[in-house]
């Protein structure tokens, strides 16, 4: 069964991809694999763009459409392994066997917070049980 997870940020400003970078490097330290799905090809870039630079002391090998990385960026869902899956849309992913755990950043403003309210109920009638981490 897919685990889904949601980071709401109540009190901070930090930026949806700043976050992801942080919980990102955090996961990698267990030598896991991530699949930050991306629909947005500017998107994309910049989230190519924060993983060289977001923190000058380390860096997290990663790629747009590279799989055999440990981070893959890409606006396709994996078709092989099993991955920790960063939505970066705003839509609820669909349930594949490639998914070992959804992580949902939901970003200190009005308009992400309903859209991962939304995300939330509908993860809910996909028979999931949502967690969530108020940050």
């Amino acid at each position: 069964m897919t685990n889904v997870s949601f980071y709401l940020f109540e009190q901070s400003d930090e930026r949806q991809v700043q976050s992801a970078c942080r919980l990102c490097r955090k996961i990698l330290k267990q030598a896991t694999k991530i699949w930050w799905y991306c629909p947005n090809l500017a998107q994309q870039k910049q989230l190519d763009e924060v993983l060289w630079t977001f923190d000058p002391t380390s860096f997290i090998p990663h790629g747009i459409h590279d799989t055999q990385g440990q981070v893959c960026i890409s606006e396709h869902y994996p078709t092989s392994g099993e991955w920790i899956i960063f939505n970066f849309s705003d839509k609820t992913l669909e349930i594949k066997d490639t998914f070992q755990h959804i992580i949902e950043i939901v970003e200190n403003n009005e308009d992400a917070k309903i859209i991962g309210r939304e995300k939330f109920k509908q993860y809910r009638q996909l028979n999931l049980q949502p967690r969530t981490f108020k940050l």
